[in-house]
């Protein structure tokens, strides 16, 4: 089963390879970038349908403006810039929590922590998919939440409770030989990491 789940990410791939080409360029693209009014003209009433879209057309026209009037920094000229210090700070501190907050470690061990719970060797690749599932539904959940709550709460939230599951979970498997249901509590804890994971960062 495994090997037709992982080739059916292919599908999706073969959908877009094979539909491309009968898709209309960006409008925006092709006035922004290519100059061709009349192209985008006709990208945009095979979009939005006939009509009068010269509103559209002209906020088009003002971004296009607005981009030749913005410079283009290189790498060093953003990290020299003072007035994007800042920014670049929160980005490199964002970035790097999100590569060092543990949640490749819940991937790569969950395998044995399933194995330890006893569970069937044949159920464990579907415990792993349903901790992958967990992970796609919390996005999901995450992208209505972030408008009522925004980006600053559920990155809080998402950590501080990540960190708190991470300290039960240590314990869990530290006292799992004494107890015999420590195992299936650390089964629940991954679950909750990885809710977390997708609800926060």
């Amino acid at each position: 089963l495994w090997p037709w789940l992982l080739a059916s990410s292919g599908l999706s791939a073969l959908l877009q390879l094979v539909t491309l080409p009968f898709f209309p360029d960006s409008p925006s693209y092709l006035l922004i970038q290519k100059g061709n009014e009349e192209a985008c003209r006709k990208a945009i009433r095979k979009l939005w349908g006939e009509g009068d879209h010269q509103a559209e057309v002209d906020d088009i026209m003002k971004e296009k403006g607005a981009m030749a009037s913005t410079k283009t920094l290189r790498v060093l000229e953003v990290m020299q810039e003072r007035s994007l210090r800042w920014q670049l700070y929160i980005l490199m501190t964002v970035m790097t929590t999100l590569q060092l907050c543990g949640i490749n470690a819940i991937y790569f061990y969950s395998f044995e922590v399933f194995h330890t719970a006893k569970f069937e060797e044949y159920l464990i690749p579907y415990v792993s998919l349903g901790v992958g599932l967990c992970e796609c539904l919390s996005s999901i959940l995450c992208s209505t939440l972030i408008d009522r709550f925004g980006r600053k709460v559920l990155l809080w939230g998402g950590y501080s409770l990540m960190c708190s599951v991470l300290a039960l979970l240590t314990m869990t498997l530290s006292l799992q030989h004494r107890f015999f249901w420590m195992h299936y509590f650390s089964v629940i804890l991954i679950f909750l990491f990885v809710v977390f994971y997708g609800i926060g960062p």
